[in-house]
């Protein structure tokens, strides 16, 4: 059986291997199976070992600083160069804003055929002053030097095309929409029977009738936390059962001030904060309502999740999002930082369980039909051997 991708020398760089196992694991996946030489590189943290061992993939373990360091970056640079030279590596794709730049800049001058770089939201929209000028001249040199540019939402490329950051004929998605998808077969609600569901709503202190929302993703501003922290104080001062679950980890580096401590979540009545999961659909299994009402997002890769899980999500008016939940069908949106829409929203469905039902019955058949991972993956593996083809580097 012949292989895409046999002996493509493929490099996925991010600043963090978080971003990459939650994210692009099965992606990756998909390309090694499919016969290519995919080399990851993120830091040097614990989830890099989650990506050891798969078909065709090797790790690569460097420091690239998610802030501005000048020493570690030049010397991220010179690696990332040195590392494309060695491997004679075809194809670089890179995620996240730091790995992003110095991916474009060290390909370029390795004469890397395919230089390729998705977009996944821009912090650069919540910055100020010179630090927003220069996010914004960084995303613009990545546009640049690519060979060719992705946003994982309609609405996000439209964006960085109006601000000047992208030209429209360099910049894409793929499919309708989202990183690589979501593998309905693990985001399958069917797979978490009621003992389970209840043996875990019970370890957490939740009663089997109180309903659940759920947060899972960075814990800061500017996922709109303190605003998701103020409307669940309201809704349980007017007498709301539900209880608050978090599944994710604190952030102090997302170019927000203001820094969200474990200390305030814990001072909120029927909170829990669970950390970190390699298996956020667990949660997502007793789940309710997803929120998310975050201040950026590229697309909310969690909320077509959630859909497939059958929960619906309450989440902002941002580019990203508005692809992400169809409002009124499958979940339903709120302006950026307003508390009083949230608690509007959160009172809606938690009264109305057969109006969280239907949404989250169209959440599910929506994501099954525009974003099955299979179906993305197997887009981006046709972009890729459509690009080297373009660039002359097919055998």
């Amino acid at each position: 059986m012949t292989k895409a991708l046999s002996g493509i020398r493929i490099a996925r760089i991010s600043t963090v291997p978080f971003f990459v196992v939650a994210q692009l694991k099965q992606q990756i996946a998909v390309m090694g199976i499919q016969g290519a030489h995919v080399t990851v590189v993120a830091s040097d943290e614990p989830e890099m070992a989650l990506m050891e061992g798969m078909e065709g993939v090797c790790c690569v373990r460097m420091d690239i600083p998610r802030s501005i360091a000048p020493r570690r970056d030049l010397h991220a640079l010179i690696n990332l160069y040195r590392l494309f030279r060695r491997e004679r590596i075809q194809i670089a794709h890179s995620t996240t804003p730091k790995a992003g730049l110095l991916t474009a800049l060290a390909a370029f001058v390795a004469r890397v055929p395919v230089r390729l770089h998705t977009f996944t939201g821009q912090p650069w929209v919540t910055m100020h002053g010179l630090k927003r000028w220069l996010a914004r001249a960084s995303d613009k040199l990545i546009g640049t030097l690519n060979t060719r540019c992705y946003t994982d939402s309609p609405s996000q490329r439209e964006y960085l095309i109006s601000q000047g950051i992208v030209k429209k004929s360099q910049l894409f998605v793929i499919g309708a929409g989202s990183l690589a998808g979501v593998n309905a077969q693990r985001f399958d609600r069917h797979r978490f029977g009621e003992v389970q569901c209840a043996t875990l709503r019970k370890s957490l202190g939740i009663s089997t009738e109180a309903p659940v929302l759920l947060f899972i993703g960075r814990i800061t501003v500017d996922k709109g936390v303190r605003e998701l922290m103020q409307a669940f104080l309201e809704i349980k001062a007017i007498g709301s059962t539900a209880h608050l679950v978090f599944v994710g980890r604190f952030d102090a580096e997302s170019g927000v001030s203001g820094e969200i401590s474990p200390i305030e979540l814990k001072r909120l009545p029927d909170t829990h904060i669970v950390g970190y999961t390699e298996c956020p659909e667990e949660y997502l299994a007793i789940a309710d309502i997803l929120c998310l009402p975050s201040y950026r997002e590229g697309f909310g890769t969690v909320v077509i999740e959630a859909a497939a899980m059958g929960v619906p999500t309450v989440g902002t008016k941002i580019y990203g999002l508005v692809d992400a939940i169809d409002d009124g069908k499958t979940g339903l949106l709120v302006s950026p930082k307003s508390v009083s829409e949230l608690v509007k929203s959160f009172t809606t469905l938690l009264n109305d369980m057969q109006l969280r039902e239907e949404m989250g019955t169209a959440a599910r058949q929506r994501a099954l039909s525009q974003f099955d991972s299979k179906m993305i993956n197997s887009l981006v593996v046709d972009e890729y051997l459509v690009l080297l083809g373009s660039a002359g580097s097919l055998k």
